[in-house]
């Protein structure tokens, strides 16, 4: 076949069509970072182009068509079939997806997180002067609790290993044969053991094809797992009430699997672990029928320990959570996932107090913080706070502080001694003048109706009277912390009288702004307030984000927005 000398150029503008496709398709790909260009499809291109481009100077120096049109026809195939789909493909591909690593400044962030939690813990020890030798002893512990937690965030297995270390430190103190801690699966609706050491006699019945030997008895307690009823740990994980027993043959939970003498059941202690009001998992501990009834001294010091352990281990839960979902892609991302994850679940139940919320992010501003702990039964401490700043350095410092606050809420201290402690915490020398805050915090007490409270630079506490029907503000300004080692915040006390309500807040609130530019005001907030004080806790707070949404319409607010209402 005789080839005109102008057609001759087609397979080279068919190659060079191809190859500017192909050129385009991988410069996409290398722009978004979507994939990383195998060997093989850089290989296969050079094979296309370079036949093709071979083809089409046969094809005109050669007057057989046949000769070179095949081999264009080919490469055109491959090319149209193979090479330019599989590209296609890669760049509709979001980066997030593949990449395998987490991105470095998540790393750097998660050891910077790592050490603010160990420093809390051991500003927490150092303020310690007042307490007894005990309480120093307990304090030191929840700071190797604190400690070991930040050394998870890294490791793959770090939570197994938090857990172990908890286990053994929590049944050397207390001289346990045995230990066990268990966590709650909310998904499969069980509690399953993660940590199990020593000799603990199981208060289940074991399977009755089950040899009666020691090593197979833990093994199958080790890897055990409970439904959350019918049974001793599902039970207590279920009320989160904890429970020592002494008389386990008086007790219709426990199972006696005898006649062996390393299968009757002693005494045990089984405590929740709380996040909030919420049940985390289970520490329990045993001694052998031989052994020593556990003391009521020994429980109260596995409940305190309990309480610290479920701090440490919830930290490390959500901050390896955070990390390993790898949907964060910039610095600000990872900031407010912490900061949400880290406020209250669930507000808990208190008797005659109805409680209302108000949290509201704004994007790239991450120091706002609240908490509501139950720590024991003559305290319910009330916090909100504001740290300075933005970003993941303000969040740095909030979980600092926050770790510091649930660390030790629990002792007698008042809350102008805790405040103090926290101070020194976060004003040591590795901090930048830049790093402080606001913080409110008040301690009730329902037993004799009465708060101590404290507060730390500009966050306000407000009180509405029922009896008078008035609302006067009755914390007083002072340094914020962080700013000065020295500083010393005073401790106040205030009755508490049916129908009152305790109002605190961040600045986020009051200086709301509308598209004239105005601000929100405390005026209007306390003035809503008391127009409504005949409703619930929580539809005062309701009526308050409605009254804000109304007041600045779709502007974009510049701070996060804090409120909690705790009406007696």
């Amino acid at each position: 076949m005789i080839l005109d000398k102008s057609l001759a150029y087609i397979p080279l503008f068919a190659v060079a069509a191809l190859t500017a496709v192909i050129f385009v398709l991988l410069f996409i790909v290398k722009k978004r970072k979507s994939a990383r260009v195998s060997f093989f499809t850089f290989l296969s291109d050079l094979i296309i182009f370079g036949g093709s481009t071979a083809s089409g100077i046969l094809c005109i120096n050669k007057v057989d068509f046949s000769e070179c049109f095949v081999i264009v026809i080919l490469a055109v195939l491959a090319a149209v079939l193979f090479t330019i789909p599989y590209l296609m493909i890669l760049c509709t591909f979001e980066p997030k997806k593949i990449e395998k690593l987490v991105p470095k400044f998540v790393n750097k962030r998660a050891d910077a997180l790592a050490q603010a939690s160990q420093d809390a813990a051991q500003a927490a020890a150092n303020g310690a002067e007042e307490l007894t030798n005990d309480d120093r002893k307990l304090l030191s512990i929840s700071r190797s609790f604190m400690k070991q937690a930040t050394l998870s965030y890294s490791d793959e297995n770090g939570t197994s290993i938090l857990l172990d270390y908890v286990n053994k430190t929590v049944r050397e103190e207390v001289k346990a044969d045995g230990g066990a801690i268990l966590m709650v699966d909310d998904f499969d609706d069980v509690i399953a053991v993660k940590s199990f050491e020593g000799d603990f006699p199981p208060p289940y019945k074991l399977p009755s094809d089950m040899p009666h030997k020691p090593v197979r008895v833990a093994t199958n307690f080790k890897f055990a797992s409970f439904p959350l009823r019918d049974n001793l740990f599902g039970e207590i994980a279920s009320s989160g009430k904890p429970e020592l027993i002494t008389k386990p043959e008086m007790d219709d939970r426990i199972y006696q699997n005898g006649p062996e003498e390393f299968l009757e059941c002693g005494s045990y202690i089984v405590v929740p672990m709380l996040n909030g009001d919420a049940v985390i998992g289970l520490i329990a501990l045993s001694r052998s029928h031989s052994s020593p009834k556990f003391t009521e001294a020994e429980f109260e010091t596995v409940k305190t320990l309990a309480g610290f352990a479920a701090e440490a281990v919830q930290n490390s839960i959500t901050v390896k959570e955070v990390i390993e979902h790898n949907g964060v892609t910039k610095e600000t991302d990872l900031a407010i996932n912490i900061q949400s994850m880290l406020r209250p679940v669930k507000l808990p139940i208190i008797k005659d107090v109805q409680i209302g919320s108000l949290f509201e992010q704004n994007e790239g501003v991450c120091g706002d913080f609240y908490d509501v702990i139950p720590s024991r039964k003559d305290r319910v401490s009330f916090i909100v706070g504001d740290i300075a700043g933005k970003g993941i350095n303000s969040v740095m410092i909030m979980t600092m502080v926050r770790a510091m606050l649930r660390l030790v809420v629990n002792t007698k201290q008042t809350a102008g001694t805790i405040l103090n402690w926290v101070n020194k915490g976060i004003s040591g020398e590795s901090f930048s003048a830049d790093h402080f805050g606001s913080l409110a915090l008040v301690n009730y007490d329902p037993e004799t109706s009465k708060i101590e409270f404290s507060s730390c630079g500009t966050t306000p506490l407000y009180w509405y009277s029922g009896e008078t029907n008035s609302i006067e503000k009755i914390s007083v300004q002072s340094e914020p912390i962080g700013v000065e080692k020295s500083t010393e915040y005073k401790n106040y006390m205030h009755d508490v009288k049916k129908g009152d309500i305790m109002i605190m807040y961040t600045d986020g609130i009051v200086e709301s702004l509308n598209d004239a530019g105005k601000q929100y005001t405390t005026d209007r907030l306390l003035k809503l307030i008391q127009t409504n004080h005949n409703s619930s806790g929580k539809d005062i707070v309701n009526l308050v984000k409605a009254d804000i949404k109304k007041f600045s319409g779709s502007l974009v607010q510049h701070d996060d927005q804090t409120l909690l209402i705790v009406k007696f």
